[in-house]
């Protein structure tokens, strides 16, 4: 059975770098982006839960806001080390 996560933005502002790439595995709550917040403030968007990206909707530079959907997530039926 597949499922999948949507990784959404924290808040509005710009995508300022993208640590994935489509069909890239990504673990869980490893750096996807880095935004920069309408105040000029760094966040990382991670995610906890590992597999692969299955789906990216942003490129950097580009402007989002709160709830935007960044990048799907199709999550791996093993678990991790932290399961």
């Amino acid at each position: 059975m597949n499922t999948y996560r949507t990784v959404v933005s924290v808040c509005n502002g710009t995508i300022d770098e993208i640590y994935v790439n489509e069909g890239a595995y990504v673990h869980e709550w490893e750096p996807l982006f880095l935004l920069k917040t309408n105040e000029g403030v760094l966040k990382k968007i991670e995610i906890g839960g590992g597999g692969n990206i299955s789906s990216l909707n942003v490129k950097q530079g580009d402007r989002v806001i709160h709830d935007m959907t960044l990048a799907i997530l199709k999550e791996d039926d093993f678990p991790s080390g932290c399961d």
